[in-house]
This record gives C-alpha cells, structure tokens and sequence, in this order.
C-alpha cells in the first residue's frame, strides 16, 4: 500500500486523533478539534493507534506514535505533533481545514 502524505482540505471528512489506549489526553484533543472544526463539518473522533478506522482521511497522533500509525492507516495522511494542547501541526491543520488549501503529512 502506498504512503499518502497530502490531501485537500475540502476532501478531509473525518480526523481521527490516535492514542496509545484510546483515554485520556487524546479524548481531550478531540474535544478541541470538534469544536474548532464544527463549522467545517469535518466527524472528529479518537480511537487507539492500533484500530484507526478505514474511513479516515487524517489522521492526528503524538510523534512518539507516529511509525504505528504509518503502519495501521498507511494510506491515511497523518499529522503527527509534540504537545497535546496548542501544538503548532495541530493549529496548522485547523487553520488549513477552515481557509482551504493543501494539509500536508
């Protein structure tokens, strides 16, 4: 299977924030991103690195998480970030779903 590592933003319908158990900070990011996300009418959801749903068009996970995700959604593109909260990749994606554009993984 072949690596996507772009899509448009008015392609993305359904981000998947994944996590090591599927609890906690993840749950928490996706909260955020539903609610900066809401006007786009992009499905926001979380779920372990290891069950990432075939439907996701990005895929949002920690960098230490990264590699695992390549290999469970390897045709999914895939932001990866450093810091739960307020990280720079995340605030990116967001700004590029709203204003249009290219997301690059």
């Amino acid at each position: 299977m072949t690596t996507v590592s772009s899509i448009e933003s008015k392609d993305v319908h359904k981000i998947v924030v994944a996590c090591d158990a599927g609890m906690g900070s993840s749950v928490m990011l996706a909260s955020q991103l539903r609610k900066q996300l809401k006007s786009a009418q992009v499905q926001v959801e979380h779920t372990p690195v290891n069950s990432i749903p075939a439907d996701a068009d990005v895929v949002v996970c920690h960098v230490g998480l990264a590699d695992r995700a390549r290999a469970t959604a390897p045709s999914v593109v895939l932001i990866p970030f450093q810091v739960f909260i307020g990280d720079p990749a995340v605030a990116k994606l967001v700004s590029t779903i709203k204003s249009g554009g290219t997301i690059n993984g």
